[in-house]
């Protein structure tokens, strides 16, 4: 398994890099933000760590700029401990938070979590929510039993959302599912089809508990 491990304390580098190595995993690091989204892009790694602050872009950048086009999990590695840092990391996007300094077999146990949630949900066939159930392997929706019909459209939302239960999808990454670019111009398209998502699948479409809105970053699917 691969590992990008983003910091700029190069102590803290090598460590990792040694620690991490001896337990299988294979490293590559980047030494600040830029450095971090380009590596992310061109090795295509297994799970980030991800410290916050770094040079010319902070981690919480970081996130959202890989949350534009990819769901790779991330973990936050910081030194800081204020809990409104932890909520605008997750907020942001990461998976998991680990305060510094941390017992290397915390952090093993955090990665082989996340790996074993990663592999379920790449190779999960069916999701429930509600009375809702959908089944990715024939492309069907029931609702209480009954079969819920829903267009092409409709579907590949409610699919890309399904494939990836609790995590956000932005904007531009539906854009890119549905209409192949994130060039796309979002003109309310989305949420059109997730205003109808929720018509036919949520108990109450003006209160959703499922299809969640994540203002001014896309959208969740809650089980």
């Amino acid at each position: 398994m691969k590992l990008l491990v983003a910091d700029d304390d190069p102590q803290m580098v090598r460590a990792l890099r040694i620690t991490l190595a001896a337990h299988g995993y294979e490293v590559v690091a980047a030494v600040d933000g830029p450095g971090a989204i380009a590596a992310a892009a061109q090795t295509h790694p297994d799970i980030v760590l991800l410290d916050l602050g770094m040079p010319h872009l902070d981690g919480v950048q970081v996130i959202q700029a890989l949350r534009g086009w990819t769901a790779i999990p991330i973990i936050v590695v910081s030194g800081r401990t204020g809990s409104a840092d932890k909520v605008e990391a997750l907020d942001a996007g990461a998976d998991d938070y680990v305060t510094k300094p941390f017992q290397i077999d915390e952090l093993l146990a955090r990665l082989r979590a996340l790996s074993r949630r990663a592999a379920a949900e790449s190779g999960e066939a069916t999701v429930a929510f509600g009375d809702v159930f959908v089944d990715l392997s024939v492309k069907s929706v029931t609702r209480a039993g009954t079969r819920v019909h829903l267009t092409p459209t409709e579907w590949r939302m409610l699919e890309h959302l399904a494939r990836h239960p609790e995590a956000l999808v932005t904007r531009q990454e539906l854009l890119r599912e549905l209409w192949g670019s994130d060039q796309v111009a979002d003109t309310g398209y989305l949420r059109l089809y997730m205003s109808q998502l929720r018509k036919k699948l949520e108990a109450d479409p003006a209160h959703p508990v499922h299809l969640l809105t994540e203002q001014g970053m896309g959208y969740r699917l809650v089980r």
